[in-house]
């Protein structure tokens, strides 16, 4: 027999994860399916162990996002598998969550059970079925073969937008055909407990190590933090360019990027404490932070960022910066938002140009170069996811949209979307 559900979700990173709590919590039969082997995408998969965009940049800070993120932090700090909000050194200043990896996949797992999502992993979306103007089935492979489970509304959290291409949606890859640089993430253990975690001595050393010759060091600057529970480095180094729907591209950029992983160790060893330093991690998938965009009814722009634009159908706000990695050597492009604030996201943002059923969120929401380098970050895709989720919910249950029944149900479920009455300041910690 043919399954069959209000809303299905595909991708559970977090906005995925958010999507499906958000929907299955205003009362949708709700599936999310991913292909990994966890919940939370990049966080557990590629080894991004920050939450950018859940707090305000501003002096002092604002949390941003609630909702599911709320329940996940919460979560988290219970287990003491979390960080935050923490302000980085000068001169980025930027607000984050650090967090430990194995704990969010436990903090998910719970999160979703308590909303009763049922939840596919290691299962891959290979198709899916249209009639006119609406997505009616998706084809779901594992390793009994193909299947066939349909709903009344879609929400594509899946980073690719295969749901969307598979559905015949208007996609588009990356902007005027350009996408963002990824990164490797790499987690270095064996590190004496007084050695220098810094990222300007990593700096440094990786400086003398070029000087002496060595190969594989593109970047001499990049983020390194350290983590909770084992306070182990995480670090920044490892970029590359490549076609993330091509199997080929990536397995390239993936080898090449093991290689300056262990370039960057033998660099790191050279600083005191760092003697016995081994590599934990890497990836294991590299960090895409742009792929296909699914064309929406609204697309964020630089000017929405930097003018920090409110909009009467907003239903996530967004906290993080335009932070767009063009690559090529060329140094990452920073804008702050108005007042170090929130800009607003629409719905219009969420709803596909031309698939009345169809909802995206995360790195898929529609944005240009500035606008998809603020709205990407997990922080800010738990929120799109959100309200991407209660907007299916709301789709499947009538068979339209309210824009005000909407916003009601986030406000419900405890999401912020008033970015001008936003709780009190925060305390923060300072690195």
């Amino acid at each position: 027999m043919k399954e069959v559900y209000d809303v299905i979700v595909v991708g559970a990173g977090a906005a995925g994860v958010g999507a499906a709590v958000g929907a299955a919590q205003a009362g949708a039969k709700t599936l999310l399916v991913e292909c990994g082997p966890c919940l939370s995408g990049a966080a557990t998969q590629k080894n991004v162990l920050t939450y950018c965009g859940f707090y305000t940049q501003s002096l002092p800070s604002k949390q941003a996002v609630g909702g599911v993120a709320e329940q996940l932090l919460t979560e988290l700090q219970a287990l003491h598998a979390v960080e935050g909000p923490v302000r980085l050194p000068a001169p980025s200043s930027h607000v984050i969550a650090i967090f430990d990896t194995e704990g969010v996949k436990l903090a998910l797992d719970r999160v979703v059970t308590r909303a009763k999502v049922q939840v596919l992993l290691h299962t891959m979306v290979v198709g899916a079925s249209r009639n006119g103007d609406s997505i009616t089935a998706v084809t779901l492979q594992d390793d009994r073969g193909p299947r066939e489970v349909s709903a009344s509304a879609f929400v594509d959290a899946s980073g690719e937008g295969d749901l969307a291409a598979f559905g015949g949606a208007s996609v588009r890859y990356g902007n005027q055909g350009i996408a963002e640089v990824g990164t490797m993430s790499v987690r270095i253990g064996g590190i004496a407990p007084n050695a220098d975690r810094s990222g300007g001595r990593w700096a440094q050393a990786v400086k003398a190590t070029k000087a002496a010759g060595a190969s594989s060091l593109d970047k001499e600057d990049g983020l390194v933090l350290s983590l909770p529970i084992s306070g182990d480095p995480i670090t920044y180094y490892v970029d590359a360019t490549y076609n993330a729907l091509d199997g080929a591209s990536i397995t390239a950029a993936e080898i090449t990027g093991r290689e300056k992983a262990w370039a960057y160790l033998k660099a790191a060893q050279t600083i005191p404490g760092y003697e016995k330093a081994y590599i934990v991690s890497t990836g294991p998938k590299f960090g895409t932070r742009e792929s296909r965009h699914v064309n929406a009814q609204y697309q964020i722009t630089e000017a929405d960022i930097t003018g920090g634009t409110r909009h009467s159908d907003v239903v996530a706000l967004g906290a993080w910066p335009m932070e767009y990695h063009p690559g090529g050597g060329e140094p990452t492009v920073w804008k702050d938002i108005k007042d170090k604030g929130t800009f607003d996201i629409p719905l219009r943002t969420l709803m596909s140009v031309d698939t009345r059923n169809l909802f995206s969120a995360g790195r898929l929401a529609d944005g240009d170069s500035g606008g998809g380098g603020a709205i990407r970050v997990m922080g800010t895709s738990f929120a799109t996811g959100h309200a991407a989720g209660v907007a299916a919910a709301h789709y499947a249950r009538t068979g339209g949209l309210s824009v005000r029944e909407i916003q009601a149900v986030l406000r419900e479920q405890g999401a912020l979307i008033d970015g001008d009455n936003l709780p009190d300041p925060l305390m923060l910690v300072a690195l």
